[in-house]
């Protein structure tokens, strides 16, 4: 049976992005997780989600239940599934991008969820800016909130005498702990008690303030920054400094009918917790685009004076 125009145009779209030709390919393999997609093209959970997102919904993957997790595989439909077939059909698979992100999968599944790391050239970008802007001299603590890119994990407990991690998963928080492992070196790792990736239950287990808190917001991108920023300024020794990173596109809105750039908004968000941005950078790498910051508290008198600033 022949496809119609507004079907094939629509299939063309969602195909027609070099990531999701990628993911694509991947899933007409077998059933893939999430993190097993994300590791093997190299790009965060939530981009991947947002491109598998378009494919289902143009039809040409679907998705599984799997236990307590969730699979990709192409869609079972004979028109969408041939149409797919035959796009991957002209695909040289010795292209080293498919070629290594097939070594990627295969690795990933015969390792095991427990050896599955997310590191990547966005992760090694982050830890590089924590490392260009960070005071020399290791801290009593470090707290890592979003455990996504392993690096951070890495650069806070190589910084700190005690590290702490909040996973926004188990199966994130088994990565974590396995990354540390075999990296040699000491991180409490902890699964978050809500979405929010940290509210109060959090901080009552945690029972202490850290020298260095990093918020990694990429890893959980479904919580509201304003509330994220709150409970980590919570966490937060007087002495300290809190790193967040945030992709640029989620600053990107409307305040009061004119449009607030992206880097003046983190700021401000940042004063409004009683923080004051000392370095702030965007980091463009592998099709992301974020911004970085580091910030330390300040005194409430200081607080109007960078208001009025």
């Amino acid at each position: 049976m022949a496809t119609q125009a507004p079907e094939l145009i629509a299939w063309l779209r969602a195909a027609g992005e070099p990531s999701r030709l990628r993911l694509l390919a991947l899933c007409d393999q077998g059933d893939l997780s999430v993190s097993d997609l994300a590791q093997a093209v190299g790009q965060s959970e939530p981009r991947v989600c947002r491109h598998l997102r378009i494919l289902s919904e143009a039809g040409l993957i679907e998705r599984i239940r799997n236990g307590q997790w969730v699979h990709y595989r192409l869609t079972p439909s004979q028109a969408a599934a041939s149409f797919v077939k035959g796009l991957l059909a002209q695909l040289d698979r010795g292209d080293p991008v498919f070629a290594r992100d097939m070594d990627r999968a295969l690795e990933d599944s015969e390792a095991g969820p427990a050896s599955r790391t997310a590191e990547s050239r966005l992760g090694r970008a982050l830890k590089g800016f924590i490392e260009g802007n960070a005071a020399a001299g290791q801290v009593d603590s470090a707290l890592v909130v979003g455990v996504e890119h392993l690096e951070l994990l890495e650069s806070a407990a190589a910084g700190a005498a005690q590290c702490t991690a909040i996973a926004h998963s188990k199966r994130a928080a088994q990565s974590a702990r396995a990354f540390a492992e075999r990296r040699g070196f000491n991180c409490r790792v902890l699964v978050a008690s809500g979405a929010d990736g940290l509210d109060d239950r959090d901080l009552a287990r945690l029972g202490q303030t850290f020298n260095r808190v990093m918020v990694d917001r990429l890893a959980i991108a479904n919580s509201e920054l304003t509330s994220l920023l709150a409970q980590a300024r919570r966490a937060l020794a007087p002495n300290g400094r809190l790193w967040v990173f945030e992709r640029y596109e989620s600053l990107e809105i409307s305040r009061e009918k004119s449009a607030e750039n992206p880097l003046a908004r983190l700021r401000r968000l940042l004063i409004e917790q009683g923080l004051s941005c000392e370095h702030l950078s965007p980091i463009e790498e592998a099709d992301e685009h974020v911004l970085a910051a580091v910030a330390a508290p300040v005194a409430n008198r200081e607080v109007t004076q960078l208001r009025r600033a």
